[in-house]
């Protein structure tokens, strides 16, 4: 057995699941809901790791509703690997973004445990994909590539906005 099989072989055997958590206050959210209902968006996020030759080794496929400003995170572990990002949607009139803040802990035979931050800011059109890689998108170390993809669309339940406009040419408040 070759080394990346080992690698992949032990992340899935130790992993848990992944785990995506909005940030809220339970006791104020039931107020906030009526006035936060038309600014909501729906995030699907689809996290996977590819193997070798980019074929899909492992997926889980999450669908959430996120208000605008609060993150959204998920979290991978592995058995030498731990990914936490966080996914915070900015929705404004001159034009929308998505915030990717990541943090890895990963252990290298012989090395010890190293740590790497990092934070994007993407432009987001509505309905339009977003590619995350928190390792990068080449094969490393891991002999995989962990691949998290987000979908940002309006709430239906919103407004009338067709769910794939472009965010700078919709009203928001």
């Amino acid at each position: 057995m070759t080394r990346s099989f080992r690698i992949i072989g032990a992340f899935f055997l130790l992993s848990a699941s992944l785990n995506i958590y909005a940030q809220d206050s339970k006791g104020e959210l039931g107020e906030m809901v009526s006035g936060m209902r038309k600014r909501a968006v729906v995030m699907d996020i689809d996290a996977r790791v590819l193997g070798e030759e980019k074929a899909v080794i492992w997926n889980e496929t999450h669908h959430k509703i996120a208000i605008p400003g609060s993150p959204v995170g998920i979290k991978l572990v592995g058995s030498n690997v731990v990914v936490l990002v966080q996914f915070t949607p900015f929705i404004r009139k001159e034009g929308s973004v998505l915030v990717a803040q990541g943090q890895i802990w990963y252990t290298e035979p012989g090395k010890g445990i190293s740590y790497y931050t990092s934070i994007q800011t993407i432009s987001l059109v509505f309905g339009e994909p977003i590619y995350f890689y928190p390792l990068g998108n080449k094969p490393n170390q891991f002999d995989s590539i962990i691949e998290v993809i987000i979908t940002i669309s309006r709430n239906a339940a919103s407004d009338t906005a067709p769910k794939n406009a472009d965010a700078s040419k919709t009203e928001h408040e």
